[in-house]
């Protein structure tokens, strides 16, 4: 009796595997696509595109996915006293999944990208805020790879979404440490370089 059970569940699973698989095939290039993030696997990148779809231009930045997904802490200031930074209740089937992505992200070895970034954020804030800083993130690559249809690549994550104003920060900012580093070297470098 238990045996029959177990292989009616296991047909039905099987069959629903196939249906899944079926509905998904004109979807096949964005499974592949996400599926290059350190983290996400087919069934993830299969959740995440059944969540958000393909059509990126719904959203008006990543930002605004991440506040529907309810990845962003809330604003509840009233008379200049901050009441609570929560993340919000949206996002009730998304959120779960990106933070088991985080998770597997944060443990994957063959690209430590995540790993580093979570150990840096969860010195300071904790570990849960950090894997909803991790999720976050992600959330933001896979928003700009859906938009321009590139691969997963870290090395462009520090410039999404940046402002021109807080680039032209960044860039003074790495400037003045360059300068304090060779001064501290012994080379003596003027602070009014020109610009390039």
């Amino acid at each position: 009796m238990v045996n029959a059970h177990l292989k009616y569940i296991e047909k039905a699973i099987e069959v629903m595997d196939a249906g899944i698989d079926r509905l998904v095939a004109p979807y096949e290039s964005y499974i592949h696509l996400l599926c290059s993030i350190p983290g996400v696997d087919r069934r993830s990148a299969i959740t995440i595109i059944s969540e958000i779809g393909v059509d990126i231009s719904q959203f008006s930045s990543s930002k605004q996915l991440c506040r529907w997904a309810g990845l962003t802490p809330g604003n509840n200031e009233s008379a200049g006293k901050k009441k609570s930074v929560r993340i919000t209740r949206a996002g009730v089937y998304l959120k779960p999944a990106l933070v088991q992505v985080a998770h597997a992200a944060v443990k994957a070895n063959e690209n430590p990208y995540y790993k580093n970034k979570y150990e840096r954020i969860y010195k300071r804030r904790g570990k849960k805020r950090a894997i909803i800083a991790i999720a976050r993130m992600i959330l933001t690559a896979i928003y700009h790879m859906l938009k321009t249809g590139e691969l997963w690549n870290p090395v462009d994550l520090f410039k999404v979404d940046m402002s021109p104003a807080l680039m032209e920060r960044q860039k003074a900012k790495a400037v003045k440490n360059a300068i304090r580093l060779l001064n501290s070297l012994g080379m003596a470098v003027s602070e009014d370089i020109p610009a390039a």
